[in-house]
Formats: structure tokens, sequence, C-alpha cells
């Protein structure tokens, strides 16, 4: 009898090393910021310290990618702050009002991206709060406030990427990379025999929401070694490959139900193994409808092919031979919305603040702003404004702890790096756990901590300035939770119904053929990024009407556009005639027309008859796949061929 010795990771306190690690990362990269501003004199040193704690990723390449969008967004709030003061400085109610009409269109803007293109956009809203708005009543000095933010913000970006060098922050590619092995090992559990019902339905629409979720992670991959670039183009092109082949796994679930059951074996065992299927293996003398489920079972292994390619080069840090792109698709209506909604968010404490005449009430005004860009990278806006309402009491009470309980007038550096320390390690422990309420905590507090404390050179000890500090974090907060419940968002019934509406649209698009800017293969991760955000706008419950009809039209024009792409190749044989016509039967979503089409191809006799009989094959595929597509959708989506 053997004993195993199973291997646990290091842990302490019920967290493990790693998270440890990341903690005193993080800790040091607030205090070589603070040391570093302090020795150069800079005006605003806590802005550095707060760089440091904002940039707090796990890896070396998301903190990076996160810093550059910083940057550029930094330098984009200073020149609109710049630009705004010069044109409204003599009217504050102008100032304000184009400050608000500013941050909407920021928040705009972040809807339209994601990951750290959506917070530099509201990062370029904000600036323009801490830059012009906290100097409303001295404009002359704006210039003089961006520049000394951007200085402080380089040098916090530096200090960042040193400790993660000196440290050696893990990299993102691993984590990458096995997502996306975890997600292809999915994807060909999906494809095994099972039937067709809205459990199965689910899972694809699980597969192609998990798959779109990695767009940021994999743009945070350019940025993190000298080999960044070709990963993150690796990672893309696993990515798109995956989408393909959950595409042609759901063609081939449909079409196996109608295939003759020695064919159902043949294509079970293949897909069970990692060989390609015989050529004519099940195809010859079997049903009408073996044909193309041949063809399928042939496609998916090609694309299986394609994402094990690209997951090697991913790997070996090279470029893949296919390099596709991964284009995000977002709602523009609601993005609109939010826009509006946060404008009007803003509006609210805005006016409040400006009828109260409170002293300092420009800081407070400006952690508004804080608060509702932060908020609006997130799913949940007024979810996070909760939690921010949370955080503040909390942050403001360890604060103060941290500034008259611990230091107490103190005014050594070494000191004040040693008190730092339980609150950053910890705060950014607390970011790693995998409970939300916990994380989010753990990220807020590591922001307001610093920023209620505001570290300077020397220490001011000030009971009556942290007072009035703590007093507005924690009404500015507050204020803006009253104003998000007072402006609703809109209903999950009508974000399902814009996003559908865009879905029609594009499928119009496909059918006119006025979707030729992208691959078929890009086109369909840009339809699975948009099938990721039904259930969201469905506030978790997603409408299997919906999903049924979305996944219906991703099925129908992916196979339009994979046909009309192989038609594209007669167009200058001698078969250019039955080429168009062939396109006209798919503008038409005729199937019956596009078979005949394919038999009159297979039937050809010219030079050009080994293409002509691969592109017969493709349109019976296609048209298959437009008919099993429409059984599936709701009645509401079915259509006369």
């Amino acid at each position: 009898m053997t004993s195993a010795t199973i291997t646990r990771p290091l842990s302490f306190a019920g967290a493990p090393a790693s998270a440890w690690a990341f903690g005193i990362r993080v800790w040091l990269a607030v205090v070589v910021a603070l040391a570093s501003s302090f020795w150069l004199e800079l005006e605003a040193p806590s802005t550095a310290a707060l760089t440091g704690a904002i940039l707090a990723a796990p890896t070396r390449g998301e903190a990076l990618h996160k810093a550059t969008y910083r940057l550029m967004a930094t330098w984009i709030g200073v020149a609109a702050a710049i630009a705004i003061t010069g044109v409204f400085s003599q009217a504050r109610d102008l100032l304000l009002a184009a400050f608000v009409g500013w941050m909407g269109l920021c928040v705009y803007a972040a809807g339209l991206t994601d990951g750290n293109r959506a917070y530099a956009a509201v990062l370029s809203g904000y600036t323009v709060a801490l830059v012009a708005i906290q100097q409303i009543d001295t404009p002359e000095h704006v210039f003089e406030t961006g520049m000394a933010r951007g200085a402080a913000i380089a040098v916090g970006i530096a200090a960042v990427a040193l400790v993660n060098d000196v440290l050696t922050a893990p990299d993102s590619f691993p984590q990458v990379a096995s997502r996306l092995a975890a997600l292809h090992r999915r994807v060909r559990d999906y494809a095994r025999p099972a039937p067709r019902d809205e459990a199965a339905e689910a899972t694809a629409a699980g597969l192609l929401r998990d798959i779109a979720a990695l767009h940021p992670e994999m743009a945070s991959l350019a940025t993190e070694s000298a080999s960044g670039s070709s990963r993150s183009a690796a990672a893309r092109s696993a990515a798109v490959a995956l989408v393909a082949e959950v595409h042609a796994a759901r063609a081939m679930n449909a079409l196996r139900a109608n295939a003759d059951p020695a064919f159902r074996e043949m294509m079970a065992a293949t897909l069970e193994g990692s060989g390609k299927p015989s050529p004519a293996a099940g195809v010859i003398g079997s049903p009408p409808l073996a044909a193309p489920a041949g063809l399928l079972l042939q496609a998916f292994l090609r694309r299986d092919a394609e994402v094990r390619e690209a997951l090697t080069a991913l790997n070996a840090g090279k470029r893949p031979r296919q390099a596709w792109r991964s284009p995000l698709y977002r709602s523009q209506r609601i993005a609109a919305a939010a826009g509006v909604r946060a404008a009007a968010c803003l509006a609210l404490p805005s006016a409040f603040f400006v009828l109260a005449g409170w002293p300092a009430a420009d800081a407070s005004l400006s952690l508004v702003v804080l608060v509702i860009g932060l908020g609006a990278t997130t799913p949940d806006p007024k979810g996070f404004t909760a939690l921010a309402f949370i955080a503040s009491p909390i942050a403001a009470v360890l604060a103060g702890a941290l500034e008259f309980l611990i230091l107490d007038g103190v005014n050594e550096f070494a000191l004040l790096a040693l008190a730092l320390a339980p609150f950053m390690i910890g705060a950014a422990v607390l970011i790693t756990r995998p409970n939300r309420l916990l994380s989010g905590l753990g990220r807020l507090n590591l922001i307001f901590i610093l920023a209620i404390f505001a570290p300077s050179n020397p220490p001011s000890y000030n009971a009556q300035a942290f007072l009035v500090t703590s007093l507005f974090v924690c009404v500015a907060t507050g204020l803006l939770l009253v104003a998000q419940i007072l402006v609703p968002t809109e209903s999950s019934e009508r974000r399902r119904r814009w996003i559908l509406a865009s879905a029609r649209r594009d499928f119009e698009r496909v059918l006119s053929r006025r979707d030729r800017a992208l691959a078929p293969e890009e086109a369909m991760f840009r339809d699975a990024a948009r099938i990721s955000q039904i259930p969201a706008a469905a506030a978790g419950h997603p409408d299997s009407g919906a999903m049924a009809e979305a996944l219906s039209l991703f099925d129908r024009a992916a196979a339009i556009r994979l046909s009309r792409e192989s038609v594209a190749r007669l167009a200058e044989t001698s078969l250019s005639s039955v080429a168009a016509e062939a396109r006209e039967a798919l503008a038409a979503e005729d199937t019956r027309r596009l078979r005949d089409v394919g038999l009159a191809l297979k039937d050809a006799a010219s030079a050009e008859s080994a293409l002509a009989e691969e592109i017969s094959g493709g349109l019976m595929l296609a048209a298959a796949v437009i008919d099993a597509a429409r059984h599936a959708a709701p009645p509401a989506m079915e259509t006369a061929p």
C-alpha cells in the first residue's frame, strides 16, 4: 500500500503566499513612490502614492498596461481641464455644467470599450475634477496643478515598474494560457453527442461569454515583456478560433440528430480521439445530411487545430501563423444611457454643494466624480457606490488610527513606511480574495486610506483637516448613492431589446454584404461579445427566447460569412456566374437555391472542378446550418427561405 503526498501551497492567516507577496509589492511601490516624491520635492506626493495603490495588480502585464493608459489619460484630462477653465473661468456655473457634460462624454466612451481602455476614458473625466474643480477659485493655477499631477503619476508608475521587476512579479500569460486551455477542453466536451435543449443553449452562451471575457486580459499581455505583442496576438487568435470552434460544434450538434447511427458513432469516436477522420468514413452512402455533417466534423477539427497552434505560440512567445483581431461589441444605446445617467448623478451633488456653500466642497465633489468614474467600469455602478459608502467610514477610522495613534507626530520616513505596511499589505491581500465583497472593500480601502491620510513632507497632523476630509468622503459617497437611486438605470428588458435590435441590424448588414471590414472569424468574436452581454442585461436571469434568437443569428451570420468568403474564390474563374447566383441565394437565405447551386457546382466539369467541389460542399453545409438555426430560433425569428 502506497501513500501519496499532497503538496499544498504555502499560506499564512488563510491567504496563500502569493497574496502576501502581492501585498508586499504594493506596500513597497507606495513607499518607493513616496520616497521619490519627497526627494524630488513634488507638490503632490500623495498622488504618487495613490498611483502605486491604483495600479495594484497581481501580475506584471496588467499593472504596466494600466499604467500606460493612466499616463495617457492623465494628459488628456489635463488638456481638457485647461480648455474648460480657459473658456469658462469667469462663470463658475458654466464651468460646472461643462465639466458635467465632459464627464458624461467620458463615461459614454468607457461604455464602448472594456478593461484598461474603459478606465482611461473615465480617468480623462475625473482628472478634470482633480485639476480644474479643486482650483475653481484660482484658475490661474490649473496648468501648474496639472503638471504637478502628471509628474507625480510618472513617479508612481516608475515605482510600480521598479518594484515589480526587482521582486519578479508573475507574468500574466501563464494564467491566460491556462484559462484558454480550460476553455478549449470545455468546447470539445460541448461538441460531444448531446441533445439540443435549453441546457445546451445555456452552455454555448456560457462558453461564448467566458471567451469574450478574456478580451482585456489578452490586451494586457502586450506590455508584459519583449515578446508581449506576440503573445497578445497568439491569445487573440486562440480566442477567435475558440469562438469559431463553438460555431462548428453547435452546427454539428444540430445536424447530428439527423445523421444515421453509424455516422454518429464515427463522429463521437473522432471527437474522443485526437486524430483526423478518415476521408469518406460514414459519408458515402449515408443520408443527405451525412455529407454536411462530415464537412462540419472536418471544420471542427480544423478549428481545434488552430486553437492548439495558437496556444503553442502563446506558450512559446511567438507570433501565430494566423493573427486575428478580436473586435469588441458594445451597445451605443447602453453606453449613451450610462453617460447621461452619470452626468445627471454628478449634476445633483454639484447643485447641492453649490446651494450649501460649504467650504472645501470641491474636494468632496472630486470624490463624487472619482466614484462615478470607477463605478462606470464595473457591471453594477450603484452597487459599487454602495460598497464605497460602506468603505468610506472604515477607511476614515483606519486612516485616523494610522495618523494619530500609530504615527502620532513622528517625522522619520522609516517609521512612516513601517506604519503603512499593515494597512497597505492587509488591503492588498483582501483584493486577492475570491469573495467579491471583501475584494472590493480591500481595493477601495487601499485607495481611500491614502486619499484621507494624504502623506506630505513635512507631515501636518492637522486633526481639523482630517475630520473635514473624512466627513466629506462619507458625504460624497452618500450623496452619490442618493443621486443614483433618484436616477434609476434602464430596465433589463429594455437593455435586452437594444442588444437584440443591434443583432438584427448587423444581420441585415450581413445579408446586404455591408460588413466586409472583418474576417468571418473576427466577426464571430464580435457577435460572441454581444451574446455575452445578454445575461448581464437581464440581471443574471437570461431570457431563453432572447438567447435562442441571438444564438440563431450568430449561427446564420457565421455560415453566410464563411460561405461568401469561399464563393469569392470563384470570382475570376469560368464559374463566376454560378458564384453570383450563390451570393444572391446567401443574401436571401434561400436554402433550397443554395442546395441547387451546390449541386450545379459539384457537377461542373472544368479546370476548377476540385475547387468547385469544395465550395459545393460548403454551400450545402451553409444551407443545412441555416435551416437548423431557423428551427432552433423562437417563432418570431422563423422566416421563409
